[in-house]
């Protein structure tokens, strides 16, 4: 009777909760690191600079700390209306979070993305870890020393080196994150993976199978939307989307000879979505022509991004 009534005086666990911007430049792999935090795919990973649009969340459940990963878009100079679009969506993420993760490409070191990253990060008032990626391409004495060049510059609380793709050095960043946030609840249902809705993700994954089969001959001007989602009685969905792309010419680009090229990017997402889903899906793409779509605000506020008027 007395070991029960000593367990029932020892309080709960603290829980703690808050969210962690991973800023970059382009390429680095901030997507790949979140798929590897979260240990499933919730973003779009492409060998395309640029390809994260808005501010994807993984969530992260690591002993009693919630960790929500804002998957920033890689910061580079922008030359577009979408461009700044996104480079605008990348600060705010780094100026909303609790904690910043710096991302660095080991193997491009300090270059002039990264140095303009590190200038302006200095106006970030939040705590900063360095996260070096990709050090199974580097040697170990460079490493060090880009880790010394990194932090002269910008004060860091921690440094960690990893390969997101390999998943080495991962959970211990994991755990180092848990132990930072902030105490108090947690934001979404232990079992959630990412607030994207599934609808999203499924046309970021169709958005990146058409990178995968199109990366030379398409262009940034095309983006996916989800137009119905259905559920059938056979636990199968039904899913509806359409490619958009700014030109005819672009358009018979996706199509490919006969219908091969959107059959083939029709499989491949249709085969990821149903493996994320635990479903069989039925999936219809349709490809469309819809001219200066990157100046068109609602395709901004579509995609999570701030419409920027200059």
């Amino acid at each position: 009777m007395m070991a029960d009534q000593d367990a029932a005086r020892v309080p709960p666990a603290e829980t703690r909760c808050g969210f962690v911007a991973l800023i970059g430049a382009p390429n680095v792999g901030k997507s790949t690191l979140v798929n590897a935090l979260v240990g499933s795919k919730v973003t779009i990973v492409s060998r395309k600079v640029q390809t994260t649009r808005a501010l994807i969340r993984g969530i992260v459940v690591e002993g009693h700390s919630q960790i929500i990963l804002v998957d920033t878009p890689g910061i580079f100079a922008p030359r577009r209306r979408l461009d700044r679009a996104m480079v605008s969506t990348a600060w705010s993420g780094a100026h909303d979070a609790d904690l910043v993760c710096v991302l660095l490409d080991a193997k491009a070191g300090i270059d002039e993305e990264a140095d303009a990253i590190l200038e302006r990060l200095s106006d970030v008032a939040h705590e900063k870890i360095l996260v070096l990626n990709k050090i199974d391409l580097v040697p170990r004495e460079r490493l060090l020393a880009l880790a010394k060049a990194a932090d002269d510059r910008l004060p860091f609380a921690g440094t960690f080196m990893i390969s997101a793709f390999s998943g080495d050095g991962v959970s211990d960043l994991r755990a180092t994150l848990a132990v930072r946030m902030p105490v108090g609840p947690f934001h979404y249902p232990e079992d959630q993976m990412s607030d994207a809705p599934m609808r999203q993700l499924a046309a970021e994954i169709t958005r990146e199978k058409i990178y995968q089969r199109l990366h030379q001959e398409l262009p940034y001007q095309s983006t996916v939307e989800t137009d119905s989602w259905s559920e059938r009685k056979d636990h199968s969905v039904r899913i509806e989307q359409t490619i958009f792309v700014e030109r005819e010419s672009q358009r018979k680009i996706v199509l490919g000879k006969g219908g091969s090229t959107i059959k083939a990017i029709g499989a491949d997402s249709r085969k990821e979505i149903a493996e994320i889903l635990g479903h069989p899906v039925h999936l219809f793409l349709f490809v469309k022509v819809r001219e200066d779509w990157g100046d068109d605000p609602d395709r901004y506020r579509h995609m999570g991004l701030e419409f920027p008027r200059d």
